[in-house]
């Protein structure tokens, strides 16, 4: 004896077969979907990054420190300078010396980009051509 489900003669009846073919479709959709957008994340622009380095550098007298404060005023070593074309002038006058003397740019973390490139684009235009930052080291753990 057969067992029947659902028959035409009597719609009370409880179908017990579930109906998978929406479920097999909504899965071959995601699949799909997902084997498209996978790519796409993982395959970026490939880059060098550069890695972490602290190096121990010597400081010579010859060097100038700028500073740049939080709030973006210049410091020549602990002297305020006044605007970057004042500055751009003393960088002048230090870039003619042989050998030229390093410019190390102090910026503090609350400066602004826009201070410390104003500083960048002293030196630039003065001809130094060695600038470097000073930065505190990570710290370890």
């Amino acid at each position: 004896m057969a067992m029947q489900t659902g028959s035409s003669d009597s719609p009370d009846e409880v179908l017990s077969v579930i109906n998978t073919t929406p479920l097999v479709d909504v899965m071959l959709v995601l699949l799909i979907i997902f084997l498209i957008t996978i790519p796409v994340v993982t395959l970026s622009v490939p880059v060098q990054l550069p890695k972490e380095r602290n190096e121990l550098r010597q400081s010579r007298p010859e060097n100038i420190v700028v500073s740049v404060d939080a709030k973006g005023a210049i410091f020549w070593f602990d002297t305020e300078v006044r605007d970057p074309a004042a500055l751009v002038e003393r960088l002048k006058a230090v870039a003619t010396r042989d050998p030229q003397p390093e410019v190390h740019i102090r910026g503090d973390l609350e400066a602004d980009y826009e201070s410390i490139g104003r500083v960048i684009q002293a030196c630039q235009r003065a001809g130094i051509a060695r600038v470097s930052f000073i930065t505190e080291p990570p710290a370890k753990g």
